[in-house]
């Protein structure tokens, strides 16, 4: 079945099973392909609502309000993050991790997090998204970890917070390596990388940074490309490489312009 054929109205998963449209979600979230996987997302939640199926509407609305949130529209996302974690119950929810491969207690609030620094609330950010490290270390899912440990280093990243970022970031890339996750150690290999930058280290810094993004489109990523590219592009401009700073920043708004990321 292609992509397209899953979006149609004919196409039926069976009761309790999203896996397949979840997983091609979350292919084409991180190929950049964000208005395929908005499709997809609302395909669940819509198909859930029918069917009273409420580990679908918990994947259904988080999915959602993640997509939401990358394309900027984070006042529409807030809710259906916040709706994903009022559905969410533990003893009922006990196998939506082995049929969907997270943790949405704790990716949820991770992103949710993003949404409030971006609304206007950092501390409610950086309380909201850090509530759970605890809960993911003792959870023991290592994608579920790696995902959260992703999306709540970049908060800190945005909030400033640099001796943070640096002990986040090296749990991202020892969580990733013993796990052989070469997306999420690509990732942390970022973080890393403005981590020294901010900390006055710019040569290895930029090292990082050129590295970690060329290992992470490697993976066939796409998504978060014009953030780490503004990166390399701010880290170039304290190195006093204006012109490639310049020319890094036009790559980041093509990027834009052709995913629709925001």
């Amino acid at each position: 079945m292609t992509a397209q054929e899953s979006c149609g109205s004919s196409w039926r998963p069976p009761r309790s099973s999203f896996r397949f449209p979840n997983g091609e979600c979350r292919y084409h979230l991180n190929r950049g392909e964000l208005g395929r996987a908005q499709r997809l997302a609302e395909d669940v939640l819509r198909l859930s609502g029918e069917r009273n199926d409420s580990a679908g509407l918990v994947l259904g609305h988080h999915s959602c309000g993640a997509i939401l949130m990358l394309t900027g529209r984070f006042a529409s996302s807030r809710p259906h993050l916040e709706e994903a974690l009022a559905l969410y119950d533990p003893i009922v929810h006990r196998s939506f991790v082995h049929q969907y491969g997270i943790h949405c207690q704790l990716v949820s609030p991770a992103f949710l997090g993003l949404v409030l620094f971006c609304r206007g609330f950092p501390d409610q950010a950086l309380a909201r998204s850090s509530a759970p490290i605890a809960e993911a270390l003792r959870l023991a899912h290592p994608p579920s970890l790696a995902v959260y440990l992703s999306v709540n280093t970049r908060l800190v990243l945005l909030v400033g917070d640099n001796a943070a970022l640096g002990e986040r970031a090296d749990q991202l890339v020892a969580v990733a390596t013993e796990q052989g996750f070469p997306h999420w150690r690509a990732e942390g290999t970022i973080f890393r990388g403005w981590a020294r930058v901010k900390n006055g280290d710019v040569a290895e810094g930029m090292s990082l940074l050129r590295g970690g993004c060329a290992a992470y489109r490697a993976t066939g990523a796409e998504l978060w490309m014009p953030h780490y590219t503004a990166l390399l592009a701010r880290a170039c401009e304290i190195a006093g490489q204006i012109e490639e700073g310049l020319t890094l920043l036009d790559d980041a708004l093509h990027i834009v312009k052709r995913t629709g990321e925001r």
